[in-house]
């Protein structure tokens, strides 16, 4: 049975990162056409705000609690609480905290209020990588990572996307 309940977990992770990392663009495409501010662009706008109602309230949030349903089953079946998993719930958590923030955002966007610029908004599109980084390392290390190397090379990848978005800014300006 935990081999079954996991596999269906691990599918509703996956359609959960995939709105996660999904909604963010959504979020940046609407920034942008508000900012060119063209008769064209209002049917992009309404587009772009009737993809984010449907990718949010259709894949997203229901992903989210059945992921969150299923990792609980998980952990009845599991039985204990080893370190590494203590530490993956709270960045299971910290994941929670960001959908959360992020739907403040898309509602914001929904009455019209645009407080995040499409460059903060690709930063934030960031954080979930983050997340999936260090969960991922902790499920298939477990204990035997090295936390000295894990912080640093987390801080190393945080490093290579804060380049990355640096340099696709220069890009797209030339």
């Amino acid at each position: 049975m935990y081999l079954y309940v996991k596999a269906i977990h691990i599918i509703f992770i996956v359609t959960w990162f995939a709105g996660l990392f999904y909604m963010p663009r959504l979020l940046i495409y609407t920034v942008e056409a508000i900012e060119k501010k063209s008769l064209e662009n209002q049917i992009l706008i309404d587009q772009l705000k009737l993809m984010q109602r449907r990718l949010w309230f259709g894949i997203t949030w229901p992903s989210a609690i059945l992921t969150l349903i299923f990792g609980s089953w998980m952990l009845y079946l599991f039985g204990s609480f080893p370190n590494w998993l203590i530490i993956k719930l709270l960045f299971v958590a910290g994941l929670y905290i960001y959908q959360i923030l992020t739907h403040i955002i898309f509602k914001q966007q929904l009455q019209n209020v645009f407080k995040y610029s499409s460059m903060q908004l690709r930063i934030w599109n960031e954080v979930a990588t983050l997340f999936l980084v260090a969960i991922v390392f902790l499920v298939v290390v477990k204990d035997g990572l090295v936390w000295t190397q894990a912080l640093g090379g987390l801080f190393a990848f945080i490093l290579v996307l804060l380049g990355a978005i640096k340099i696709y800014k220069k890009i797209r300006k030339a």
